[in-house]
This record gives structure tokens, sequence and C-alpha cells, in this order.
């Protein structure tokens, strides 16, 4: 009879305990009463920028606050849909078979990589994404399912303290992963573009793989520098990338500004929301374009990649140029 009384309880005590270690600001139902900049990063740098500016190459993908809820629910999980930590590999041949679209996540060691990803599982506090403030935590490839929809992957850093075998463990991802749909570049706010991500940059057009640039820690960021470095995104973006989404997104794993964006944006490059008929034309145009694109081009190669992962090491290995 005890036991009958007490697990009632004991059920209520462990629910409190899950509600209390998911971030306050994680859903987006608890943004809507906020500044819409806690959804929309950029809208508060619009006021400060030129008039000669056209602001609407910074809202490409803008989605509306009920595709945000959507694709929120899709970070959510429920009994019917799971979001779990998978596996890590060291090689592309322990690498799981997965039907599922998938996205990977890079950046140079330490620039939050890990902790961003956290912030994007935020409503799922039982997935263990480990943070470190030591540059090159990350040794492994990292692989998170949710549910059914797409993988999330986590890539070891490049550069300063990358693991030694990061060239056998990125080549023949990028190369062979036919599921990948979409790679995710991080760029410190406030460092900008270094040498290693513009190798990065280089390797990712190369091989012709749809990417997007994300630049995050912006809440460790001067205005004034982060307006210049949008700026300066945004013609790099226009004017030396092909398969670059054109437009920069901003991220604050701290603060949750612009998460809910990104991952409505995820969800809707894995096939998993469809975009309001309001949408500008031109995203749906690079979307479908881009898409078709990857999937008729033949990939390059195998002879170029290492050539780029050489310098992401952070070393010049034994036959590097």
């Amino acid at each position: 009879m005890l036991r009958t009384k007490t697990l009632p309880l004991l059920q209520t005590h462990i629910a409190g305990l899950v509600a209390q270690r998911v971030h306050q600001l994680a859903s987006i139902k608890h943004v809507c009463v906020l500044p819409e900049k806690r959804r929309q990063a950029f809208n508060s740098l619009e006021e400060h920028l030129s008039s000669q500016v056209s602001q609407e190459e910074f809202k490409i993908f803008y989605p509306s606050l009920e595709e945000l809820r959507q694709a929120e629910t899709l970070f959510t999980p429920s009994s019917k849909h799971s979001i779990d930590y998978s596996t890590s590999a060291v090689r592309f041949d322990h690498v799981p078979l997965l039907k599922q679209p998938e996205v990977c996540f890079m950046g140079r060691s330490n620039v939050g990589k890990s902790s961003l990803i956290r912030a994007l599982f935020s409503l799922a506090p039982d997935i263990d994404v480990r943070v470190s403030k030591t540059p090159g935590h990350t040794k492994k490839l990292n692989f998170f399912t949710v549910g059914k929809a797409f993988t999330l992957v986590d890539m070891p850093g490049y550069g300063h303290n990358a693991p030694w075998d990061f060239v056998e463990m990125v080549e023949p991802y990028l190369l062979d992963r036919q599921n990948l749909v979409r790679t995710f570049l991080l760029v410190d706010g406030g460092a900008g573009l270094q040498k290693a991500d513009l190798v990065a940059v280089e390797m990712c057009e190369e091989f012709n793989l749809p990417y997007v640039l994300v630049v995050i820690k912006i809440d460790r960021t001067r205005q004034g520098t982060l307006l210049a470095l949008i700026l300066q995104l945004r013609d790099f973006i226009k004017n030396q990338t092909s398969t670059c989404f054109p437009q920069p997104f901003l991220v604050s794993s701290v603060q949750f500004c612009g998460i809910y964006l990104l991952r409505c944006f995820i969800t809707h490059v894995t096939g998993n929301l469809q975009l309001n008929a309001k949408q500008p034309i031109l995203l749906l145009f690079l979307h479908h374009f881009i898409q078709a694109h990857f999937s008729q081009h033949v990939r390059a190669t195998r002879a170029h990649l290492p050539r780029k992962c050489h310098h992401l090491h952070g070393h010049v290995l034994p036959g590097a140029p």
C-alpha cells in the first residue's frame, strides 16, 4: 500500500527535476512574450544598418511563428519520438548506416560547437552533449538521432589540437556520406573568418557540399563588430562561394538568440517542414537548385580533399603542399 501511494509522488518529483534541467528559454512558447530579437537575432541589428543595405538579404529564411513552433516539435522528445545519442566513430567504416537525412556541424577547435548542439537539443535534457573549455575536446564523429526525421553529427574540431587522425575521419565521411544534406560551418562572432575557416569553406566548395555559415557567440560580440562581420560575410558569400546558403545565421548558445530559427532551418533542409507560400521565392529557388545540383553532381575525386585536410588538421603533414 505504501508503494502504491509513493510511486505517483516519485514520478512527480522526477518530472520536476527534468523540468528544472530544461532552460527557461529553450522553448519558443516562452520566447513569444519576449522581444522578437530572441527569435530572429538579426532584428536587433536592423536599426543600425545603412539605408543602402537591403535587409531582405538577411531575411531570406524568415519563417512564421507557427513554422517555428512546428519545427520545435521535432526537437521535443516523446514516447513515439525519441531523441538520443546514437554512437561515435573514429573511422568511416565504423559509421552507422542510417537512411534518414543527415546534417553535420564543423568548426575550429573550441569554437563552441558542442555548446551550440546542446542548446539545439535543450528540450531533450537527457542527451549528454559534453562541453569542454579544452580545444579539441571532440575527438570522434558523434551521432545524434532525432526520431526517424534526421541525424545530427558533431564533427571533431579542426585547427589547434585537432585529433591526429582528423584526415581519416573527415575525408571519407564528407566524400561518401550520401545522406548528408547540409554542413553547418561555425564562425566565432568575435574572431570572424580565420584561415582554417577559409580552408574549410574552400573544401566545401570543391566538393560541392551545400553548407551554411553560422555566427556563434553573438552575446559576447560587440554590436559594431557583429555588424561589420555580417556585412563582410554577405559580400564573401555573394562573391566567393557557390554552394553556401546566402544568409548567415546568428546565434547565442547562452541567450538562445537564433536557436529557434536554426532549429527551423534544420527541420526544413532535412525535408521535415514545408515552407509557407509567403516565404521569399528566392529561398525556394535556391533550396531546390542546390538540392538538385547536389544530387546530380558527380563528387570530386578523393585526391583533392586530403590536401585541404592537411591544413585543417593544423599541421603540415607529409605530402602536404
